[in-house]
């Protein structure tokens, strides 16, 4: 990954302090995982969500990947910590813990 993708990838994470990398975007995912990523903040009322498309650059689809040394995409990131993809999201929605972790934003 690139000096700048990296640098444009933390400033992302850092200065949101909710950030989706995703596949569309929120009013058209173009994935399900994603679509499903996007109805869970939604349902936790998140309503300062900056998203990341990731099909629109090829450098952020990669840069990301190797960012949070995590495969896949959607990535969650809560005041710049990496918190997981679209089944992580999903448990941690289930348990409650998502919701603490957005609380106080």
């Amino acid at each position: 990954m690139s000096t700048d993708t990296q640098q444009r990838i933390h400033e992302q994470v850092t200065t949101h302090p909710v950030v989706l990398y995703m596949k569309g975007s929120p009013q058209f995912p173009q994935c399900g995982f994603s679509g499903k990523a996007v109805g869970i903040l939604k349902a936790l009322g998140v309503k300062q969500l900056f998203t990341v498309d990731v099909l629109q650059d090829a450098e952020i689809r990669q840069g990301i990947k190797d960012y949070a040394n995590w495969p896949t995409i959607p990535q969650l990131y809560i005041k710049g910590e990496f918190v997981g993809g679209s089944d992580i999201m999903t448990e941690m929605f289930q348990s409650g813990e998502l919701k603490q972790l957005l609380e106080n934003l």
